[in-house]
């Protein structure tokens, strides 16, 4: 390809150049005079004050709102998955052996599979006349380049014992596996017997292909394993498969809707929960496992746009903002797949957004008052640790901000104008305040936490308050067992100081079966929001400490406390650990506008921002294809989206 290639050298360069320069130029405006002038006189006695107006929503935002997110469910939604997968199973847990007869006698080149629940494997034997049998077996040859190849084969079993070569592993469900035979047979009789690991073993369809690759024709059969042969692809991809942690998360959903023990329990259960909402509407489809993530990916927009409201109070800001989420490729990727880190950031900027609309009250205000965002910010901090312990982490930030804010409140308690004495109801406002907090920070978040247990305490038999609390209590010992035991290695691991970069993105699908196109995509975060949003999360610290100003202190311990435990965490890592701290790379963004628009006569704000956000949706447009696995020619990723070597492009 030539010198072309290189060119995709320009593109990091040119938008670290424009970052650096629009920063640069921010630092100049707020040294200059007239930002002298504009920030507020020092208050040693009374520091990072939250209390201040929260800007209510208008007429007008409901525009921005409509249009941001109606958009961008189209980019979401499309091409998410399959609305058609088989739905029925046979089960050959217990030994179960069945005899299958096919409408005509064929020659098959390849079998497809199609495993539902349980692990275990399967002896395939096939017959052309009923009564000499041939069975499956399979070697591992090993090739020039010392790569390991599964062959499989059909011989006599006579004098040999049996060969379970068919497998259903636990990375196998929920996806059509192939088996390509080194000598093809005519089959006209096909006989599976199951040896499950473990209870349920269960085959949802199966379909055999000849010589020529056509699929053969077996929609006049009645067998469960036949009867589904429309949901079978031309060409198995993730569209119509599970893929990465799908073969964890949406199984486990499956299981609870079932009440089946669940097999994945290294996270609380509430996300599968929440998971299986989409289940039950579209059926155990890779559609209808990815749709409650990507309508949570969807909400999360007009949430941001009213967070972004309140706090700035300008709808150019919120506006900008909320399509920096949209835009963000974190954001896409991670929300279509179908895991639980959609519903931690979701209840993240939630349980944010309330401890916010909290701390803004003035000191004084009425308990009941305070009551409702207290409240509502405990209640999603509760319903986020239920879906996944990374939620806690947010909760050290929201302990941070409450305790400051309940000093504020107490220290700026009104006086009486003429005595300068503090108003009385001082300590009993104090007292409800506590009170409260451990009610709605402690209490309810425990018994959320533990309700979301009864799925297991159904599927053990026990769904009584003993079995309940002792099922949870057990799974905490193993999860956190789990966790600090984790010693795998993956090619596409990463660490913290790698994700502040965007050094190392996690590659969840490729497929290069077509010469001179793939098929690929990643979860890393859009370079404008990640380079930009660490620059602004500085700028938020610097403006914390040099301006005392409460908005840039709150971003900057909302990040911090999504990011600093993964400091100590030994165990492997991934890009989309990064995510919940993407929401405070976006608000330090919109900080950044908004210092910038308080300088009234700086007109040159609006456009800046304007550009940044235009930036971030222009590479959104440009890496959509690696984002969501549209197929591209090779030359598309090498030359125009291999920004780093290290980027799997």
């Amino acid at each position: 390809m030539g010198p072309i290639r290189y060119i995709v050298i320009l593109f990091p360069v040119l938008t670290l150049l424009a970052l650096l320069g629009f920063f640069c130029w921010y630092w100049r405006t707020q040294r200059s005079p007239l930002a002298q002038q504009l920030a507020p006189a020092p208050q040693p006695k009374r520091r990072f004050t939250f209390a201040g107006r929260c800007h209510p929503l208008a007429r007008r935002d409901a525009i921005p709102i409509l249009l941001i997110t109606c958009i961008y469910a189209v980019t979401a939604f499309a091409h998410l998955g399959s609305l058609q997968a088989p739905q029925s199973a046979w089960d050959f847990g217990d030994g179960e052996s069945a005899t299958f007869s096919l409408p005509e006698s064929v020659q098959v080149s390849r079998l497809w599979y199609y495993p539902n629940l349980g692990t275990g494997k399967y002896q395939v034997e096939i017959s052309a006349d009923g009564t000499q049998w041939l069975t499956l077996w399979s070697r591992t040859e090993t090739d020039e380049t010392g790569s390991e190849e599964t062959v499989y084969y059909w011989a006599d079993p006579e004098g040999y014992g049996e060969s379970y070569a068919m497998t259903q592993n636990y990375n196998q469900l929920f996806k059509w596996n192939e088996l390509t035979f080194e000598n093809p047979q005519y089959i006209r009789y096909l006989r599976i017997t199951g040896q499950a690991n473990k209870g349920l073993l269960e085959l949802g369809e199966v379909a055999l292909f000849d010589l020529e690759g056509n699929r053969v024709n077996l929609s006049a059969s009645a067998s469960p394993l036949f009867d589904e042969q429309e949901t079978v692809p031309e060409k198995t991809t993730y569209y119509d498969s599970a893929y990465f942690d799908e073969i964890y998360h949406p199984r486990t959903a499956w299981e609870h809707i079932r009440g089946i023990e669940p097999y994945e329990i290294s996270h609380p259960p509430l996300g599968k929960l929440i998971m299986g909402v989409g289940i039950r509407l579209f059926g155990m489809t890779p559609f209808g496992w990815r749709f409650m993530g990507t309508l949570f990916g969807v909400g999360m927009l007009p949430l941001l746009y009213v967070f972004l409201k309140n706090l700035f109070g300008r709808t150019s800001i919120a506006t900008c903002g909320t399509v920096l989420l949209a835009a963000d490729f974190m954001h896409l990727t991670q929300t279509r797949l179908a895991t639980i880190d959609t519903y931690a950031f979701f209840f993240i900027l939630l349980m944010y957004y309330f401890m916010y609309r909290y701390l803004t009250l003035p000191a004084g205000a009425p308990f009941r008052k305070c009551a409702l965002p207290l409240f509502l910010s405990g209640l999603f901090w509760g319903i986020g640790a239920a879906s996944k312990w990374t939620v806690i982490y947010g909760c050290t930030g929201l302990v941070v901000l409450y305790f400051i804010g309940l000093y504020q409140k107490l220290r700026d308690w009104p006086a009486d104008g003429e005595t300068g004495a503090r108003q009385p109801g001082r300590l009993k406002w104090a007292f409800q305040i506590l009170a409260f907090s451990v009610l709605v920070f402690a209490l309810i978040p425990a018994a959320i936490y533990t309700l979301s247990y009864l799925p297991y305490a159904w599927a053990e038999g026990d769904s009584s308050l003993t079995g309940l609390v002792g099922a949870m209590w057990e799974n905490q010992r193993y999860m956190l067992s789990y966790h600090s035991g984790v010693t795998d290695t993956h090619p596409y691991s990463s660490r913290w100081y790698q994700w502040l970069f965007d050094i190392r993105p996690i590659l969840y699908y490729m497929d290069n079966s077509v010469p001179g196109y793939t098929t690929r995509f990643a979860a890393f975060v859009n370079p404008v929001v990640c380079w930009g949003g660490l620059l602004a999360v500085l700028a938020c610290a610097a403006q914390a400490v040099r301006r005392r100003c409460a908005k840039a202190l709150f971003i900057v311990i909302g990040y911090l406390a999504q990011l600093v435990p993964w400091f100590f965490i030994g165990r492997i890592t991934f890009a989309y650990h990064y995510f919940p701290s993407v929401l405070f790379l976006i608000l330090a963004l919109c900080y950044v506008f908004y210092s910038l628009s308080e300088q009234e006569e700086l007109i040159a704000w609006k456009p800046a921002m304007y550009a940044i956000t235009a930036g971030a949706a222009a590479l959104y447009a440009l890496f959509y294809p690696v984002l969501v696995g549209i197929q591209i020619p090779s030359w598309y990723g090498t030359c125009l989206l291999r920004w780093l070597p290290s980027w799997p492009f």
